[in-house]
């Protein structure tokens, strides 16, 4: 399955870097994915919906590790894009 598109929003919280959406072949798109920062690196969590016990469970998330993968590849890349951008436009 092909990523088509990647947005990503900004966000600069104590661990909250980020938001994302994702399209597959300009077919699905998963909206809302988080780009968390820990222990010195970035991830992404999955959009996710509190159950009544307390604890999140995912709405959408990749089956396969190597999935999973390409899908932060994607998504990590455009961030530091977006960081990139906006650093220099605030530079200039």
């Amino acid at each position: 399955m092909q990523i088509t598109e990647v947005t990503v929003s900004l966000a600069n919280e104590e661990k909250l870097r980020g938001f994302a959406n994702i399209v597959f072949e300009n077919r699905f798109a998963v909206r809302g994915l988080k780009i968390i920062e820990h222990i010195g690196r970035l991830f992404i969590a999955m959009p996710s919906r509190k159950q009544k016990d307390g604890s999140f469970r995912d709405i959408a998330h990749p089956i396969s590790t190597e999935f999973r993968a390409q899908m932060e590849q994607a998504v990590l890349a455009k961030y530091w894009e977006e960081v990139h951008r906006t650093s220099v436009q605030g530079s200039g």
